[in-house]
């Protein structure tokens, strides 16, 4: 028997790892969701009852919209997931072996510098250049929820590429957040923010295991984050990053974190998510809207950028010797994984809402979004369904 290669051996050790198995089907299922919530705001939003369901999102609550509570607090918690799976990917996963994770990484980077780039090309030195984000972003759930129609076809590196760009393209995403779409920061709440955080790292290295202070610090980092000019969800990346990881197993902080928010994030958090921001009154004149510049740009980056950024990308890693593909994926199925990417949806909502202060071109946006991310994902569906032809016998991988 041939030896197998230890890019294989890597990813067989990912995929049977618990936590990747229950990611992966908490993410497939959550996308299904997703797509029910959006099809069920979207037709509310357009019946009699229109006005009373957009006006139920916008009904204050301490002061504020349920809508401002959904966006700036509860993704605050999906942020975190984030990092925490971000972090296991650092530590165990993908992005453990510098030359396994290039691929990856690279394949991220072309799927949001070159979105980017036609947005910007479309919209620079209008009053919506600052939406060149929006066609950066990859939708985790919806991705690997469409990924997983395609059954016992689809290989085990596939699965593992399409969670490792999206969750490394999250991260830009973040990052573009912080840089980009932050307007004035005061410094004193953000020193107070960092102390916080500095303090939380200090337990870490005493080996304080209990959720209790952490969980407390990062309410208090929120609340001086939220203050500080810099977008709270922020908060719940870096406060991943200060929670006790260990080895990994089942027994550490992190590990049990992550475990007990998979559900409440993706079958209430995002989908609340959803309800809220796809509250969209489609526009009688949708050619007018599809005209625009920054619907242009969406929708070419999204569906053109994504695929091209990503597959242009890979190619260039591989051919310049920096990585490899692994044997049982193949260019086409790159660039099948290329139209899933983007599925921008509700990163690229949550973009929107940072980029644009006017309200019709925040509600053009998003049904931009939602008719690109369609399309890339039928895109992505049909392309992978005529390539990959053969099923993968899945007791030879485990």
């Amino acid at each position: 028997m041939i030896k197998e290669t230890s890019m294989k051996k890597a990813i067989k050790r990912i995929y049977k790892s618990d936590l990747f198995k229950e990611f992966f089907e908490n993410e497939k299922s959550s996308g299904l969701v997703l797509i029910g919530c959006t099809l069920v705001s979207l037709i509310l939003a357009n019946s009699i009852f229109g006005e009373q369901y957009q006006h139920t999102w916008h009904s204050l609550f301490a002061g504020q919209s349920i809508e401002y509570w959904i966006n700036d607090g509860l993704m605050t918690i999906f942020f975190l997931l984030i990092g925490l799976e971000l972090e296991r990917e650092i530590y165990q996963g993908e992005l453990s072996n510098i030359k396994d994770a290039l691929l990856p990484i690279f394949a991220a980077l072309g799927g949001m510098l070159v979105p980017a780039g036609l947005y910007l090309l479309l919209n620079y030195g209008t009053v919506a250049h600052s939406g060149a984000g929006i066609p950066m972003a990859t939708d985790i759930a919806f991705a690997l929820g469409i990924l997983s129609l395609l059954g016992n076809r689809v290989p085990l590196s596939l699965k593992i590429f399409l969670t490792a760009l999206a969750v490394i393209d999250d991260l830009g995403a973040i990052m573009v957040i912080a840089v980009f779409y932050t307007k004035t920061i005061l410094w004193t709440n953000l020193a107070i923010a960092l102390a916080v955080m500095l303090f939380l790292f200090i337990l870490n290295r005493m080996k304080v295991k209990s959720l209790i202070p952490y969980l407390i610090g990062g309410v208090v980092m929120w609340y001086f984050m939220l203050h500080s000019g810099i977008h709270a969800t922020i908060t719940g990346v870096l406060l991943a990053f200060v929670i006790p990881f260990g080895n990994g197993d089942k027994n550490s902080t992190s590990y049990r974190l992550q475990h007990f928010l998979h559900k409440p994030v993706g079958f209430f958090i995002l989908p609340l998510f959803a309800l809220a921001n796809t509250a969209i009154v489609i526009s009688s004149d949708i050619g007018e809207t599809l005209a625009q510049h920054y619907s242009l740009g969406i929708a070419l980056g999204l569906i053109v950028g994504k695929p091209l950024g990503i597959l242009l990308f890979s190619f260039l890693a591989v051919s310049a010797g920096f990585c490899k593909l692994p044997g049982d994926m193949s260019w086409k199925t790159v660039a099948g994984v290329g139209f899933l990417g983007g599925i921008g949806f509700t990163m690229s909502i949550f973009i929107t809402l940072l980029a644009f202060d006017d309200q019709t071109i925040i509600n053009n946006a998003k049904f931009v979004i939602l008719l690109s991310s369609l399309i890339a994902g039928l895109c992505g569906f049909f392309f992978l369904k005529f390539n990959l032809t053969h099923k993968i016998d899945e007791s030879t991988s485990k």
